[in-house]
């Protein structure tokens, strides 16, 4: 059974930057593509981006879309999110996942991580 660990939230103001890493354990994930959603306090959780296997196609949500950047790196197998531009309303938890295809649906991923907390403070 493969683990998900996510890192590198934290607090960062409006206009700022971060990168999250989804690193993989106990399993590969080389094979699958996988996908980021999040969950902001009181709200259901949104899709923000999915990558294919190989990294050579990628999908966005349309509330980040031109901002974030999904990457892997298959030999450290770990995803990356890298988040630009980031505004208050993208404060919430995010999530790394695995699932067999590219997929903005939540029920299409069987491996979640636990999660990390990114808040943008205006």
């Amino acid at each position: 059974q493969v683990l998900l660990a996510e890192s590198g939230g934290g607090l960062v103001q409006a206009g700022g930057s971060l990168r999250l890493s989804c690193a993989a354990s106990g399993g590969t994930i080389s094979s699958y593509a996988m996908g980021w959603f999040r969950q902001a306090p009181g709200k259901k959780r949104e899709f923000v981006a999915t990558i294919n296997w190989s990294g050579d196609s990628t999908y966005y949500g349309d509330s980040v879309k031109g901002r974030f950047t999904v990457s892997r790196d298959n030999a450290k197998n770990t995803v990356y999110l890298q988040m630009n531009s980031l505004k208050p309303e993208d404060t919430a938890v995010y999530y790394c996942a695995r699932t067999t295809v590219m997929s903005g649906r939540e029920r299409d991923y069987v491996y979640w991580g636990q999660g990390t907390q990114v808040t943008v403070s205006s």
